[in-house]
């Protein structure tokens, strides 16, 4: 019954909106309109439906999701200041993310993933126990053919693009025998994994974590070696010609706002300062998603009835107890 009442929730809010939330002394607290990113991957797409259910049910937002990407989002920030809110932004290899809070333009609220994101390049690891050569740089420039000679490389407007780019350069992994293929989603570079582990044949590309792909199918890491900031902001930055070796630090994964956003809506920016995943949370509702072949909202649902302890301490006393009779 909780379940359905919260499914209903989303779907009523979806319909109507709503003006204002009720406050203790009984005036309403008007919250108006916000715009939130909605980022191509899965785990983004869920924070957004949590945190666009909590403004629009316990704060009277209305709420419009931006469909968008980490470079796109961050440069119609810049030239328009929409959309306010930005989460699950990986700011590792996001140079933009670094000139906008220089200039003022955004104020970075919260680690969104509180264990930080996990990236890297990975193979099966039924392939590295097969070859364990397979798990350096150096054994994969000498054996292209054993991973099957392709590189899987970002979709176009993913920060980890510029990076993978650098080191595949540094690398010259295609003088090497290896054909890139950039992917033109998350969900094919996700079934791409599918299909190879069901064939049990080789795959190489880069991915990250909390995913339900990491969760579901056991890979392996490949060693890029030692951590260097100068090679990997390098890497970074389509404009830098001396690309080298380095591997992915552990990502800040932030939420960001525009910083009159701030200002015009502090109740709703000291939510979003709340809300934040460990990366087993994270990966426990994906999983779930995944087996369940379940949207971003039902995701959500699933987050909202499942982990009440965590959420309640997100929200101001006003919002929960609008909350209470749809989530308690």
């Amino acid at each position: 019954m909780k379940k359905y009442l919260i499914t209903t929730a989303f779907a009523a809010t979806a319909a109507t909106g709503f003006a204002g939330v009720a406050m203790a002394d009984g005036h309403t607290a008007e919250c108006g309109e916000v715009s939130i990113t909605e980022m191509n991957w899965a785990s983004a797409a869920i924070v957004t439906s949590i945190s666009s259910f909590l403004m629009e049910q316990g704060y009277g937002c209305d709420v419009t999701k931006v469909p968008s990407s980490t470079t796109p989002a961050l440069a119609s920030v810049s030239e328009t200041g929409k959309p306010e809110i930005v989460t699950e932004l990986w700011i590792n290899g996001t140079p933009a993310y670094g000139e906008l809070q220089e200039a003022g333009t955004i104020e970075t609220l919260t680690d969104v993933l509180s264990d930080g994101g996990i990236e890297g390049w990975w193979i099966p690891t039924y392939l590295a126990e097969a070859h364990p050569e397979l798990t350096t740089v150096e054994g994969l420039l000498a054996n292209p053919d054993l991973v099957g000679g392709l590189f899987h490389q970002c979709p176009e407007g993913w920060g980890c693009k510029n990076t993978n780019a650098g080191m595949i350069r540094a690398l010259d992994l295609e003088g090497n025998g290896f054909e890139i293929f950039q992917h033109g989603s998350g969900e094919t570079m996700a079934t791409s994994i599918a299909a190879a582990f069901e064939a049990e044949e080789p795959w190489l590309g880069y991915y990250w974590a909390p995913t339900s792909v990491l969760g579901k199918y056991d890979m392996t890491q490949i060693d890029l070696g030692p951590y260097n900031e100068t090679e990997h902001m390098c890497n970074a930055d389509p404009d830098c010609e001396d690309v080298g070796m380095s591997s992915y630090p552990v990502g800040p994964v932030k939420t960001v706002v525009t910083t009159d956003f701030v200002e015009r809506q502090p109740a709703i920016a000291e939510l979003m300062k709340n809300v934040s995943f460990t990366n087993a949370q994270m990966g426990e509702v994906l999983a779930w998603q995944e087996d369940n072949n379940a949207s971003a909202d039902e995701a959500a649902v699933y987050f909202l009835t499942n982990y009440q302890d965590t959420w309640q301490n997100w929200v101001s006393d006003e919002a929960r107890e609008k909350l209470a009779a749809l989530l308690q």
